[in-house]
């Protein structure tokens, strides 16, 4: 096995998009040790990867760093701080020429404007391992049994076992000044749990007040981590989520995902899932009757 560190993404809907890379990676013979954002070891408890947790500055990264000084790297980042971190540090990385960084690496590469997250990911392996570069595979999250044991207690104690629905209504940030969240929210949750829908909700941190207010009436789970949270959302009759985190980890784990749109591109950065339905589009928001009415055509089947 070749070692290999991997600075992951530092957002959740990234680091899911990038599960296809990380998988061929694995499987032509890299020893992988990830880097990435303390949330990260959880998501990839599952496996047998170590997790680099990075925290603070940058200096407190070249130090986390510097025990494998001399080894080889991938950035999935496309930061400038993320190159010379590594540089920093004495490792070799390998990476795209993004943000006027390509003297800090050993070897830059070209990205493919045209490239889905998951193609520009799972290109920038094929590049490092030298192999043909081919429609990559879903996302497929693999989740420990301690997580799915916690997601099955947090429900039980809420009588919500079985038979639930997961609404992710936030998304952080802004798409070029656009809001990344879909408004209607409230009213598909109203409508639910009027017919009989057991309507859930897991926040992130610091989110149960942004959700409670979104979801009024709907269970909402104490914040916890993102393996407990990948639990609940394979276990759901139906993922409903703006282009979000929450979306990316839906569809990373199989879940009947409704997928809505209206800021950002699909043609970048929508769910890489077979099980996924998009509404909406980048040029603007869908009405609350299309989505309405994905909801429940995906209910009946």
């Amino acid at each position: 096995m070749t070692p290999l560190i991997v600075r992951l993404p530092n957002h959740l809907g990234d680091a899911c998009m990038a599960l296809p890379a990380l998988d061929l990676l694995a499987e032509t013979g890299h020893a992988l040790t990830l880097v990435a954002r303390p949330w990260a070891k959880n998501l990839f408890a599952a496996y047998p990867w170590p997790v680099v947790s990075l925290r603070g500055s940058h200096l407190d990264s070249v130090r986390a760093l510097r025990e494998f000084s001399g080894r080889r790297a991938l950035l999935l980042t496309n930061s400038f701080g993320s190159a010379l971190e590594f540089r920093l540090a004495r490792i070799p990385a390998f990476g795209y020429s993004r943000d006027g960084r390509s003297w800090l690496l050993r070897e830059a590469v070209a990205a493919d404007p045209n490239d889905h997250m998951v193609e520009y990911y799972y290109r920038l392996a094929t590049v490092l391992t030298r192999t043909a570069f081919k429609l990559p595979p879903d996302p497929q999250l693999c989740i420990d049994d301690a997580a799915r044991q916690r997601a099955r207690e947090l429900l039980s104690a809420r009588g919500t076992a079985t038979n639930y629905v997961v609404l992710c209504p936030l998304a952080v940030g802004l798409h070029h000044g656009k809001v990344k969240a879909w408004n209607g929210f409230p009213q598909l949750a109203d409508a639910l749990m009027a017919s009989g829908v057991n309507v859930i909700a897991m926040p992130g941190p610091n989110e149960t007040s942004a959700v409670r207010e979104a979801l009024p009436g709907a269970v909402v789970l104490p914040e916890s981590d993102v393996a407990t949270f990948a639990a609940l959302l394979a276990g759901a009759r139906l993922v409903v989520a703006n282009d979000s985190g929450p979306g990316h980890l839906a569809g990373a784990v199989g879940a009947r995902l409704i997928s809505i749109f209206g800021a950002t591109e699909p043609e970048k950065t929508r769910p890489w899932s077979r099980s996924a339905t998009l509404i909406g589009s980048g040029a603007g928001w869908p009405s609350y009757e299309e989505v309405s009415c994905a909801v429940n055509a995906a209910l009946r089947d």
